[in-house]
């Protein structure tokens, strides 16, 4: 028992030295607001056939879990909403464009949504 408790108190001590940082889960479906709650089904009818939303793991396209809660998106470039936006609307290497399917207020609440991943 006495060298569980030191292996855990090393391990505890290992990742505040080296800065781990354990993200945050999404927010619970059951707590979404009206935005929040229509950019989750924007989310399933256009993006959910490539990415995981609430799984830290790919699928057809990189997980979406944690994407603002990182400086970087998996390509390299800022995790912020002008630059998902603009993957969004204009695509990029294999995800297609939804510029011409998504309007305005769909963009601005799947936004919302990936917020609480």
């Amino acid at each position: 028992m006495k060298g569980m408790m030191r292996g855990h108190f090393l391990l505890l001590l290992v990742c505040a030295l080296a800065g781990c940082k354990s993200i945050a889960p999404p927010v619970p479906l059951a707590d979404l607001n009206a935005q929040q709650m229509h950019g989750h089904a924007v989310y399933q009818a256009h993006c959910a056939q490539c990415h995981y939303d609430r799984k830290d793991a790919p699928l057809h396209g990189p997980a979406l879990i944690g994407m603002f809660k990182k400086p970087y998106l998996s390509s390299g470039a800022p995790a912020n909403d002008d630059r998902v936006t603009a993957t969004i609307v204009h695509g990029r290497n294999l995800m297609p464009a939804l510029g011409n399917t998504l309007d305005q207020r769909d963009v601005d609440d799947l936004l919302a949504y990936l917020h609480t991943l």
